[in-house]
């Protein structure tokens, strides 16, 4: 069974940045897409970045395009998110999803971020 754990959550001033990093344990060869999907209390989980693990492509949610960078390192089977100018609204736990073909997804268990003065 594939198992994804997410780190790098914390506490942070607004504007600040943290880096969070998603590790899978059986590599990245057998996703065709990794995300990053966050969930604030008593809201939905919501999507905020996708990559393609093959050709690298990305999308992002409009809340954080261009503050927030989706990265892949296939050999070190680990995806990141690279947070900068952080609000307050970004407090969330956010979570690492791995799709394969056919839609075969695979969920960590999340990792919280909170950014308050």
């Amino acid at each position: 069974q594939e198992q994804l754990v997410e780190s790098g959550g914390g506490l942070v001033q607004p504007g600040g940045s943290l880096r969070l990093s998603c590790a899978a344990s059986g590599g990245l060869f057998s996703f065709w897409t990794m995300g990053w999907y966050r969930q604030a209390p008593g809201n939905p989980r919501e999507w905020v970045a996708t990559i393609t693990v093959g050709g690298g492509s990305t999308n992002y949610a409009d809340s954080v395009k261009g503050r927030f960078t989706i990265s892949i390192n296939n050999a070190k089977s680990a995806v990141y998110l690279q947070m900068n100018s952080l609000e307050p609204e970004d407090s969330a736990v956010y979570y690492c999803k791995a799709v394969r073909p056919y839609g075969v997804e695979f969920w960590g268990k999340g990792t919280l971020v909170t950014v308050s003065s």
